[in-house]
């Protein structure tokens, strides 16, 4: 059976202690491959190698670790299908899910900042006459990545990419249920010859190989996406040693539909918003609140739409959604499906497993589902699921929308459905959250920050705020004589 690699200082090794652990392919619920089980030993290699590398990879010019990038992005974009299929095959999303945004995406997070480096600019002030303040952004040193599988290269790059580009060196560790791609990464950083130690990745469980990448000295600063109670963990972690940290967290985000809304395009974007990637994205809008004057007519079209839905084999054409990440994973959702029968609701669509036979008997699929007449503050409308799971609910007025999506301790993203110009300026407003679309979803501009407010995460990810992050400002105030 092939098994998956450690990269560190330049090289493909194995983990020290020789052990592996398995990696499930979630449309069969098989094992087919082997990925390292990492400890301290592997992570101190790691570090060890990424501090080494570290003021080398600092000196070069911005243009010098651009043209770097730039040749990561191109590599990806000359392996774009088959990284696709494996994106797909190891996370079970749908191959053309994979194939249009997964990677493209990851492709575009090396090339954006290749470019963004290079115009990345900083402030100086006259104070007076003879008085000239200026201010350097220097690389800080090792970044310690830690990067989900719900979009396993796209958020993995996310965050390498910008570290590099500002001169820093970088430990990562992709999550263990879906590996393959970041080797995959690993094999296109030798090809092109990547300097040894740049960039590290190591393999391994987050309860072990993660905790001791959090909790080693020599690492500079944390970039983490994934749970909240795992990010409160990290932060234990990091606070108390005055490092830097952002943490992109968990989300429970609304969709609120005005009956002033293109009732056609509010539809069709709100399948998706609520679908997909089988709902495992944290932007979906897992709460759907629809002004009572079209709630009748939404809910029963949107109920006969995901009824259509096809779920099945990932690399099949027609699948519009793929197998759920792994039985933990799979196990979750359909207790909280179940929890939500028991706090009232009413299964509209879905609630239920999957099977499709054949090889895929024992795969992880779930039906879309739809729950009606559940109270805001029950447990399915306060947790994360992060599954094909969505509640709906109807509201009168403005100010009880507004009410509804702000009642969660999450605030991520929120979208709006409205006509009216000065509606969707007020309610934005008035959302606590760090995103907020109006009449689209996941329209995204790589300049702008990402990120949430309250239990959502700590600091912003994208644009000038990654390379912010992943850099300390330096004041430099000079006298001269006139």
């Amino acid at each position: 059976m092939f098994k998956i690699q450690n990269y560190i200082n330049g090289q493909m090794i194995a983990p020290t202690e020789g052990r592996y652990l398995d990696n499930y392919e979630p449309a069969t619920g098989k094992v087919y491959s082997l990925i390292p089980h990492s400890g301290k030993q592997d992570i101190d290699l790691a570090v060890k190698a990424a501090r080494k590398a570290f003021p080398y990879w600092s000196s070069l010019k911005n243009t010098e670790r651009s043209a770097w990038l730039q040749k990561i992005s191109e590599t990806i974009d000359k392996k774009l299908a088959s990284l696709a299929a494996a994106e797909s095959k190891d996370n079970g999303k749908p191959l053309k899910l994979a194939t249009k945004v997964d990677i493209p995406r990851a492709r575009d997070n090396f090339g954006f900042y290749a470019s963004a480096i290079k115009h990345f600019a900083s402030e100086s002030h006259q104070t007076s006459e003879g008085v000239i303040n200026y201010t350097l952004r220097q690389a800080i040193g090792v970044a310690a990545c830690i990067s989900p599988w719900n979009l396993p290269l796209y958020l993995f790059s996310w965050k390498i990419a910008p570290a590099l580009a500002a001169g820093n060196t970088v430990v990562a560790k992709p999550s263990e249920v879906t590996p393959m791609t970041a080797y995959l990464l690993a094999e296109i950083c030798m090809e092109i010859g990547l300097p040894a130690g740049v960039l590290n990745i190591v393999h391994g469980l987050g309860a072990e190989a993660g905790n001791e990448l959090v909790s080693n000295d020599d690492i500079d600063m944390v970039s983490f996406t994934g749970g909240t109670q795992t990010g409160e963990r990290i932060a234990k972690i990091i606070a108390p040693k005055f490092k830097k940290m952002s943490l992109e967290l968990g989300g429970k985000n609304p969709n609120i539909i005005f009956d002033d809304c293109d009732f056609e395009n509010a539809l069709k974007t709100t399948m998706h918003s609520s679908f997909a990637n089988q709902g495992q994205i944290c932007l979906c809008g897992s709460r759907i609140y629809i002004q009572r004057g079209i709630y009748k007519k939404f809910r029963d079209a949107f109920v006969e739409k995901t009824k259509r839905r096809i779920v099945g084999p990932p690399q099949n054409e027609n699948s519009q959604m793929g197998a759920i990440v792994s039985k933990a994973h799979y196990d979750k959702i359909l207790s909280y499906i179940e929890l939500a029968k028991e706090e009232g609701g009413s299964v509209l669509a879905g609630g239920k497993s999957l099977s499709l036979g054949g090889e895929h008997a024992e795969g992880w699929f779930i039906a879309p589902t739809i729950i009606e007449g559940l109270d805001e503050a029950c447990r399915t409308n306060q947790e994360e699921i992060f599954g094909p799971v969505v509640t709906i609910q109807p509201f009168d007025t403005e100010e009880e929308a507004v009410a509804l999506a702000n009642s969660t301790s999450y605030g991520l993203a929120a979208t709006i459905w409205t006509e009216s110009l000065s509606k969707a300026h007020r309610v934005s407003h008035q959302l606590h959250s760090g995103i907020v679309w109006v009449n689209c979803w996941l329209l995204r501009d790589l300049r702008t920050p990402f990120g949430g407010v309250k239990n959502s995460g700590v600091g912003r990810e994208g644009g000038w705020e990654a390379l912010h992050f992943f850099t300390e400002p330096k004041n430099i105030c000079i006298k001269f004589d006139e």
